[in-house]
């Protein structure tokens, strides 16, 4: 691939267009080549559960189930922040595909060499 993208997401559905057009993008940089990760981060890390986000549609888009779906089945990444997910007593054998609970230190390497990294 051609380089790295971020896409940071702090949202799930206390902000579905944010979280909608997150996963947008993460798929445009997947459909442009580049290894992507989505970095789930505070109330993001609610769309880490399998079922969460499954009556989410945003006007104009496809609905965020599919999206998610579809950035898991390109093979992007989605790291969950452990602090976050902990916090929120979420459980780590209901994870969506593609998605695993990492550090501060993940995201920290894999933004080390320049990365791009937008937040919704």
């Amino acid at each position: 691939m051609a380089g790295k993208f971020c896409v940071s997401l702090n949202c799930a559905k206390d902000n579905t267009d944010r979280a909608t057009v997150a996963f947008v993008v993460a798929n445009a940089a997947l459909g442009s080549e580049k290894e992507t990760v989505v970095f789930l981060t505070t109330e993001g890390v609610h769309l880490s559960q399998r079922g969460y986000a499954d009556d989410v549609h945003e006007d104009g888009f496809l609905p965020l189930k599919e999206l998610m779906d579809n950035f898991a089945e390109a093979e992007g990444t989605i790291l969950v922040c452990a602090p976050c997910f902990r916090k929120r007593g979420l459980d780590a054998d209901n994870l969506v595909d593609g998605a695993r609970i990492v550090g501060g230190a993940v995201l920290v390497e894999f933004l080390s060499d320049g990365t791009p990294c937008i937040t919704y």
